[in-house]
Formats: C-alpha cells, sequence, structure tokens
C-alpha cells in the first residue's frame, strides 16, 4: 500500500506540467537548443568529414567564447529598451526577438560555406552564431525565472530541458539525415527555418510582471543604472551567501559537468572513429539519445520535486561520471551497434536528469531583481572552464592517450565537483529563491 501510494503521489505531481507558462518554458528551451548544438557536435562531423583533423576540431571550442562571457553585455540587454520593439513587446520579448531574427540570417549562412575551402570563415560564422545564441539565452533565462513561480523551477528546469533535447535531435540527427538526402546547406537552412518557433511564442506569450524597459536619463541616472544593472547583481551575490560559500558556488557549477564537456566536440569524431556511419550516429545518438534525455530531463524535473534540490544533484552528478565508463567500453568493443545503443541510453538518461537538476539549481541562485545578469554570471561561470581549457585540449588530449584513456578521465573529472557539493550540503546550505526574493 505504501508503494502503491508513493507511485500515485509520484503521478499526481505530474499535473505540475499542465501550466501554460511551464509549456511556453518548453518551447523557448527549443528555441535555446537550436544554435548550441550547431556550431557544437554537428559542426564537429561537418568539419570531420570535410578532413579536418581531432587537435584542430578541439580548437572550435574557442567559437563557444560568447556563451561564457555573455555576462559582459546581460546589462545592457537586461535594462536597455529598444525603440518600437519595446513599447510593443516588452523588456524580454524583444530582446528575444532581435536575437531570434539575427540567428535565422547567421545560421543560414554557416551552412552555405565549405569547411575545405576556408576553414577560418567557418570559424568565424560560427563565433557569429555562437553570440547570437548566447544574447538569446540571456532573454529567455531570465525569462523562464521570473515568469515561474518557485514551486515550479524544477519543472521548468524538466521542460525547458525536452524543449532543448527536441532540438538537439533537430540540430543533430535531424541535420545528418537532412545533409545525408540533401547537403549541409539544405540541412543548415532547414534549422534556421525553425528558429520561427521561438518567434510565434515570443509573440503570444505575455510579458513577466514588474518588468521594466528603460535607463534614466542623464549622468546621474546613467550612473544609478550602472549601479543597479551592473554592480548590485554582482555584489548582491556574494552579499547574500557571504564570500566562501559564494565562491564555493561558483566553483562547484565550472566543474559540476565537467564530465559531459570532454565531450563536446570528441563523441561524433568518436563514432565515426569506432566505424560507425552518419546513418547509425543519427540513428543511435541523434534520435534514440534524445528520446532518452527528454525522458532523463523529466525525471530529473520529478526529482527536484520529491527529493529536494541538493540531493537530486548529488544522485544525478554521480549518474553522470559512472556513464562515462560506458564510452570506454565502447571503444573496446568496437562498432557494436547494440552497445552503441547501451552506452548513448545510459549517458543521456543521466545527463538528461543532471541537467534538469543543474538548470533548476542556477535559477534557483538567482535574486527575482536580477535574474538576467546573475544568471548570465552564473551560466558564464559554468562554461568557462570547460569552453576555455578543457574542450580546446580535448583533440590534442585523445589523440596523446586514446578513446579508452580519454573517457575513464572523463568520468574521474566530475570528483571535484561531487566534493564540492558534498561540503555544500554539511554546511547546511540550501537554496530558495522565494527567501532570496525577499531578502532583496
Amino acid at each position: 500500500m505504501r508503494f502503491q501510494d508513493s507511485l500515485q503521489s509520484w503521478f499526481a505531481s505530474l499535473v505540475v506540467y499542465r501550466d501554460p507558462r511551464v509549456l511556453a518554458v518548453m518551447a523557448l528551451g527549443f528555441s535555446s537548443g537550436l544554435p548550441l548544438m550547431l556550431i557544437g557536435s554537428t559542426l564537429s562531423f561537418w568539419l570531420r568529414e570535410a578532413g579536418t583533423s581531432t587537435a584542430m576540431i578541439g580548437l572550435f571550442g574557442y567559437v563557444f567564447v560568447p556563451y561564457t562571457f555573455k555576462f559582459a553585455w546581460a546589462p545592457i540587454m537586461d535594462r536597455l529598451p529598444l525603440p518600437i520593439l519595446t513599447g510593443l513587446l516588452g523588456r524580454r520579448r524583444s530582446w528575444m526577438l532581435l536575437t531570434q531574427l539575427g540567428l535565422i540570417g547567421a545560421i543560414w549562412h554557416l551552412g552555405s560555406m565549405d569547411p575545405a575551402a576556408n576553414l577560418h570563415k567557418v570559424a568565424m560564422a560560427a563565433f557569429i552564431v555562437a553570440f547570437l545564441g548566447a544574447s538569446q539565452d540571456i532573454v529567455i533565462d531570465a525569462y523562464r525565472v521570473e515568469i515561474l513561480p518557485p514551486s515550479k523551477l524544477g519543472a521548468g528546469a524538466g521542460v525547458f530541458t525536452l524543449g532543448y533535447r527536441l532540438a538537439m535531435w533537430c540540430a543533430t540527427a535531424g541535420m545528418l539525415f537532412l545533409a545525408y538526402r540533401f547537403g549541409w546547406h539544405i540541412a543548415y537552412a532547414a534549422i534556421a527555418f525553425l528558429i520561427l518557433i521561438g518567434i510565434a511564442v515570443v509573440l503570444v506569450t505575455p510579458e513577466p510582471e514588474g518588468s521594466t524597459t528603460a535607463i534614466p536619463g542623464g549622468r546621474h541616472g546613467f550612473n544609478a543604472w550602472m549601479s543597479s544593472a551592473v554592480i548590485e547583481p554582482f555584489a548582491d551575490f556574494f552579499h547574500r551567501h557571504g564570500q566562501s560559500v559564494a565562491l564555493a558556488i561558483l566553483a562547484f557549477i565550472s566543474l559540476y559537468k565537467a564530465c559531459d564537456v570532454l565531450l563536446t566536440l570528441m563523441a561524433n569524431p568518436f563514432y565515426h572513429d569506432v566505424g560507425f556511419s552518419k546513418l547509425d550516429i543519427a540513428e543511435v545518438s541523434g534520435t534514440f539519445g534524445i528520446a532518452a534525455t527528454i525522458i532523463g530531463g523529466l525525471l530529473g524535473g520529478l526529482m527536484v520535486h520529491r527529493m529536494g534540490l541538493m540531493r537530486a544533484l548529488l544522485v544525478a552528478g554521480i549518474l553522470q561520471a559512472a556513464s562515462n565508463l560506458m564510452f570506454a567500453a565502447l571503444a573496446s568493443i568496437g562498432p557494436s551497434k547494440g552497445f552503441f545503443y547501451l552506452t548513448i541510453g545510459v549517458e543521456n538518461l543521466s545527463g538528461g536528469m543532471g541537467n534538469s537538476a543543474f538548470i533548476a539549481y542556477l535559477s534557483s541562485l538567482c535574486a527575482i531583481h536580477y535574474t538576467a545578469v546573475q544568471y548570465a554570471l552564473l551560466t558564464s561561470f559554468m562554461q568557462m572552464l570547460g569552453k576555455y581549457l578543457i574542450v580546446p585540449a580535448s583533440g590534442f588530449f585523445a589523440t596523446a592517450v586514446g578513446w579508452n584513456l580519454f573517457f575513464i578521465t572523463s568520468a574521474l573529472s566530475a570528483i571535484p565537483g561531487l566534493l564540492i557539493l558534498l561540503w555544500l550540503q554539511r554546511q547546511g546550505f540550501n537554496v530558495s529563491r522565494k527567501s532570496m526574493a525577499v531578502q532583496v
């Protein structure tokens, strides 16, 4: 009876996903996921197919620089109004629309290029997509945190991951299918067209309550804006948590996903080297894997709702690290399609769980008055170590040690982040956006 009651309680929790605001967050997750995957795993496969070396593919990790430093222009997007658009749509939705229109053109341009002919131009085009994608994320992340009540942050993280992973399928498996049939230019043009989904969401969803739109006029007004938009969000984060805990949080978010970051640009070249075809990768990693990640993301949202945020982070973090050992086994076994399915299933299920818990954690750290800047700051710290050190070095490291040891090391790289998480738990540190909002 206890098991039955518990099971019914879990199913009853699913009603949280019926909130229209939660569904809007899912669509925005889709819009957020498209540009990142185009310049990540999909581009790396295109580069490998064009004859680019593994080491050079790893260096393409530097095109993600805008995702790392987006906090630098987040204050502008947080407070600066856009002529005409802000009056019509509001602060958040106007910036979302502008970045999405830019993404359509930038993705189309990237797809028209030839990596074998001019690798530098491809890198610059990918950088422009990354800048616009990071700018879109600044606004989407702020909108997502502001539109949802604290009790639904876990559900919001779960459906955001769902939308993000659906975009991943389109930008990975879908791209590979289209590229196989029609070529890369048509494939990229199709993804540019899908940005219209994000534009539709902007046009039909409401602006969060309490949205401010303008920078005060005059020198004193501008100085006041600089203080409220740039300095106060940073100071607030350290003031609320204290310096030692705040630094520990920043270290934790930099290291929590380290085991996955190593695979950012290396997964598809690894599948290629093992002996899997483009269609195998699209079927197993791009399609079955996305389904597993979606399930994992929804389970992660329920884990946060049922287990609590910190415990969910710990469980998911351990599973994420252990799942990387499956890749090491695949490297030894070779091109076994059955084991490929098993590897991708384990990896993506645990990764989806970890992503949902981690997104909910980052959301809960933000004070409601400084959402855009603080979330951009946190996600920038999350990516700084990975994008500047781990990803660019991953190709050289894989070449030096081989795929088997590469994946074993990637599993071990999760340990420092988990140790910091345990320290935060021992400090009695818990997060609640509601209590933070009251304190500001």
